[in-house]
């Protein structure tokens, strides 16, 4: 606060807003720490799948596919963009203890994620991949519910068609509240479950 010239309650405040954006930690006795934005934890912070006990998993992924497009109506809504908007499609196949796990397709605008598509090696995190691209990530909304296997997906998640399947409607957000991935997810959950925590 000397330094800049500031009172201490500003700091204080700062510091609050910082970590309810989960860009520092504070730990009694020990201090206040910058987060890596690339850590595992953070990596899997918009996961909300547990094991059996309870550990919160992501799945590795398999496959992942990516395509340039023309945004569509569902996108333009999703990601507050305009009609005619270039985005990019990926899609991608998760496992889980080498059982499939899930097929997840998201959509990300181009314009904060520019030359995507000619990487060889895109990273199936959108934590990661923001950080790579300089996005600081917020908060995400996610919408759950069910739905029957299509023929496709019966054969991905190796499942009989029209078992039912977890479906994650997801939006994550920057920083800056804008929408930065709209992402639907198909899981097959076996014997893990979904956790959500209340407050």
């Amino acid at each position: 606060s000397r330094e800049l010239g500031i009172s201490v309650g500003t700091v204080r405040k700062a510091l609050d807003e910082m970590e309810g954006e989960r860009l520092i930690s504070r730990r009694q006795g020990r201090g206040t720490f910058v987060i890596d934005q690339t850590s595992n934890e953070q990596a899997v912070r918009f996961s909300s799948i547990r094991d059996p006990d309870g550990i919160r998993i992501s799945g590795t992924t398999e496959t992942c596919s990516i395509a340039a497009a023309t945004a569509n109506e569902a996108e333009v809504r999703h990601l507050d963009l305009r009609n005619g908007e270039k985005v990019f499609r990926l899609r991608r196949v998760r496992t889980h203890n080498s059982a499939p796990l899930m097929v997840e397709e998201s959509t990300v605008p181009q314009a904060r994620f520019p030359g995507l598509a000619e990487e060889s090696d895109v990273s199936p995190s959108i934590v990661v991949l923001a950080h790579r691209y300089g996005v600081l990530l917020g908060r995400a909304e996610e919408k759950v519910g069910v739905a029957a296997a299509t023929h496709g997906d019966a054969q991905v998640l190796k499942v009989a068609e029209g078992s039912p399947l977890l479906t994650l409607d997801c939006v994550v957000y920057a920083i800056d509240g804008r929408p930065i991935e709209w992402r639907v997810a198909r899981c097959h959950l076996q014997d893990n479950h979904y956790f959500a925590e209340m407050s």
